[in-house]
């Protein structure tokens, strides 16, 4: 997602756009001959423009409490203007270690990071991250597929995604605002005997690392027209177990803006990255509500 950006707006966007609030501003900056644009409206901002660039540029050192990154897979998908394939996976590696090793420094010391990529490429991310953070979970999210995926191999029915923290001994985990159906006490209602005193299972309990969330799908109210688009309820857990109300959010590869608006609702502030024009318009409209999209 590199290159230079050059949108143009009409004049009756902008002036919708520059109600957002009385502190909004609509800034094109030029830096190192990049150019970005920022919006800001309560709480949440959204740049327009090159990830890596962007946070070397704009994102203070341990400013940021949870981020969530889901960067391109170099697996060939078309997003917009931009195909997902690097020329060979040592120049898709060496692009994604720049905007690691940013997201990094700009994670506070007690902060939370999740990175979710391909199956092929997490071995590298893995190898590379437990050298710079503390991998708490290793999170499958597996989901059902309507198709036949594979004839000649088992087909891919889940993405990894990495649960990191920079001090193992001082992290955000929200445990009870996550919990889910305990179905042995729940459902079957057993007595554990090993204790002193029988006591029946809990009908509660924390997630484990196999999540099964429903991809999102057309026709469905959160759908956006995005080639992978993640899931609210993906992102809800994430957000309440890993950050408290008023917490500053990072989404590097916002794409349909879904961890910036999850995280609005959940009371979070948010920081948003979008390289793409034609996503760009579905942040605007989801989390600054701007009810006439950009002409470009």
């Amino acid at each position: 997602m590199r290159g230079n950006i050059s949108p143009k707006y009409t004049s009756d966007f902008l002036a919708k756009a520059k109600k957002l609030s009385p502190s909004q501003k609509t800034i094109t900056k030029f830096q190192a001959i990049v150019m970005f644009q920022r919006y800001e409206s309560s709480g949440q901002i959204i740049y327009h423009g090159d990830a890596t660039q962007i946070l070397a540029q704009e994102i203070p050192s341990e400013s940021i409490d949870l981020i969530f990154i889901d960067p391109p897979y170099n697996i060939g998908k078309q997003f917009a203007n931009f195909t997902d394939k690097w020329a060979s996976e040592a120049d898709y590696l060496e692009w994604a270690y720049q905007w690691l090793d940013e997201s990094i420094r700009v994670l506070k010391p007690n902060g939370t990071l999740y990175l979710m990529a391909s199956t092929q490429a997490m071995p590298y991310f893995d190898l590379y991250l437990r050298k710079k953070l503390t991998i708490l979970s290793r999170i499958v999210w597996h989901y059902d597929s309507s198709g036949v995926q594979a004839k000649k191999y088992f087909g891919s029915m889940y993405e990894p995604i990495l649960h990191c923290v920079k001090n193992k001994q001082d992290y955000i985990f929200n445990g009870d605002a996550i919990k889910i159906e305990a179905k042995t006490g729940a459902k079957r209602k057993l007595i554990d005997y090993r204790k002193a005193i029988p006591t029946p299972y809990n009908s509660e309990k924390v997630p484990g690392n196999v999540w099964n969330f429903p991809r999102v799908r057309y026709r469905m109210a959160e759908y956006e027209n995005h080639p992978s688009q993640k899931p609210e309820s993906l992102l809800e857990r994430i957000i309440l177990a890993s950050s408290n109300e008023g917490d500053l959010i990072l989404d590097p590869f916002a794409g349909t803006f879904t961890t910036a608006a999850v995280g609005k609702r959940l009371g979070r502030r948010s920081i948003s990255i979008e390289s793409q024009e034609e996503y760009l318009k579905i942040g605007l409209r989801r989390v600054f509500e701007v009810d006439k999209t950009p002409v470009f």
